[in-house]
């Protein structure tokens, strides 16, 4: 039994099958991890998904990690959960990336992966009920375990719960799209908790503008202020007394002495030996994202190849290093957008390259140790998402660039509301005002880009993992 409990899809650790049968085991890192590290073992419990064979199977053999509950849920329900609603649906949905014309189609296909995913949630809320002591504090994170809250409430009412959603929260008019009674299935499992966090306040009113629609539910009654404009309480009802729900933002930073160390280790210094007798004495302008179809990766391309139109003084002059990691490529739509990616790094090079210069160096490849040189190596940060739930990139660059770098930062991060005073706002689809950025980015005077860096290296740092993560426990436990 745990007094402090932690739910997410993804956990701290896997686990690998060697070619001998044997297992290996492999931490993971992120802010839930640093921050958990501040709990005794004997006193929290991470519960977390099984997610590949070598996940499975440890859990058959009951092989685990100190604190650790791996759900080895069934193979087919897990695929029509993750990929069938969380990453098809949810995702698009908060993210607002459908394809109106063609998407989103809710069927009899579709309700069948809502029972899955229905099932997914109701997997881990039998398991938080199950290992919690009394009035344990239990913090669930993000959209895949949207249900969990409310069905926990039914199962263990005497619990402290809170959910943290780490994407941004669909716009009312958006999140109408969805079948009403998905919606307020939603809605019901999200009011399940005492407290929701999100990364910016745009995204909590989302949400309230959601629990508000007429047709959604008779979940929400009313919401009220709490006496700081950033918190509201929401009064619902739900067959007997209302109950209270806060809503409260967090937005995550960045463990600078963590992150500093990392980036100077030898293999990164290594890397960047080799990143500099590529680019030579060029300027850089560099971007770090996963393959992720609302990272806007295509537009800051194309945004760099209007730089390069535009203004030919910096042919020769100026190299674009990105890093875009595949991202769930057993998707066909993810898929095409990476080769997408790759196709036109390439027209670029063709298009402007010489015997002597590359005007982008691209990397599909899912490597942290080239991100972290390229960072040090950072003249110009592009992170220019057309949503996001925070994007911490943006912090992490300006934190570890070695010369100081200008970040050109799009409406679209949740990052910008903290940022946005020392960084070139730009907007996500206006390719035309990226490349001006971009241009005013690369001719910014020394000491200005000094200045900006300074304000972004500390706003970065201000609410490290550890901190963000002890902050809400003990929010969670004053309520």
């Amino acid at each position: 039994m745990a007094t402090v409990l932690v739910a997410s899809n993804r956990g701290p650790v896997s686990y690998a099958l060697g070619e001998d049968g044997g297992l290996d085991a492999r931490r993971g890192g992120g802010g839930l991890v640093s921050g958990l590290s501040a709990v005794s073992s004997r006193d929290s419990r991470w519960i977390c998904a099984a997610l590949g064979d070598g996940d499975r199977e440890a859990v058959r053999r009951g092989i685990s990690e100190p604190g650790v509950q791996m759900l080895d849920i069934p193979p087919d329900v897990y695929a029509d959960a993750y990929n069938g609603i969380a990453n098809s649906v949810l995702w698009f949905v908060h993210h607002h990336l459908y394809d109106v014309p063609r998407e989103p189609v809710f069927d009899a296909g579709f309700r069948r992966r809502w029972d899955a995913y229905r099932a997914y949630n109701r997997a881990f809320a039998e398991a938080l009920a199950a290992g919690a002591d009394e009035g344990a504090a239990v913090l669930v994170q993000d959209y895949h375990l949207a249900l969990v809250p409310g069905l926990l409430r039914e199962l263990r009412p005497d619990l402290r719960i809170s959910h943290f959603t780490h994407t941004p929260w669909a716009d009312p008019s958006y999140f109408r799209m969805l079948p009403a009674d998905i919606r307020a299935e939603l809605l019901w499992g999200m009011l399940g908790a005492d407290e929701l966090g999100f990364h910016t306040w745009a995204w909590a009113q989302n949400f309230m503008g959601c629990a508000s629609l007429d047709d959604a539910t008779g979940t929400a009654d009313a919401f009220f202020p709490s006496g700081d404009p950033r918190r509201w309480v929401l009064h619902r009802r739900t067959g007997g007394p209302k109950r209270t729900t806060w809503i409260k933002t967090y937005p995550l930073g960045v463990d600078g002495e963590d992150l500093l160390a990392l980036a100077h280790r030898p293999e990164v210094d290594e890397r960047l030996a080799a990143l500099r007798a590529e680019v030579g004495d060029r300027r850089t302008i560099v971007r770090v994202d996963r393959t992720e179809l609302s990272k806007n990766i295509l537009r800051g391309l194309l945004a760099y190849r209007e730089l390069l139109t535009v203004h030919p003084e910096w042919r020769g002059r100026v190299v674009h290093l990105a890093s875009a990691y595949p991202s769930r490529q057993d998707l066909e739509v993810y898929r095409a957008y990476t080769a997408s990616v790759t196709e036109l790094a390439a027209e670029i090079d063709a298009e402007f390259g010489t015997a002597d210069w590359r005007p982008v160096l691209v990397s599909v490849e899912d490597d942290f140790t080239r991100s972290l040189a390229a960072y040090r190596l950072a003249d110009v940060a592009l992170v220019n998402p057309v949503r996001d739930g925070m994007n911490l990139v943006a912090k992490e660059i300006p934190l570890v660039s070695e010369e100081g770098c200008v970040l050109v930062l799009s409406t679209g991060a949740g990052a910008h509301t903290e940022l946005r005073d020392h960084a070139l706002t730009v907007n996500p689809y206006d390719v035309t005002e990226t490349a001006e950025a971009l241009h005013r980015a690369l001719t910014m005077p020394p000491e200005e880009r000094a200045t900006h860096t300074k304000h972004l290296r500390a706003a970065a740092t201000a609410l490290p993992p550890q901190q963000w993560f002890l902050t809400q426990l003990a929010s969670l436990r004053s309520h």
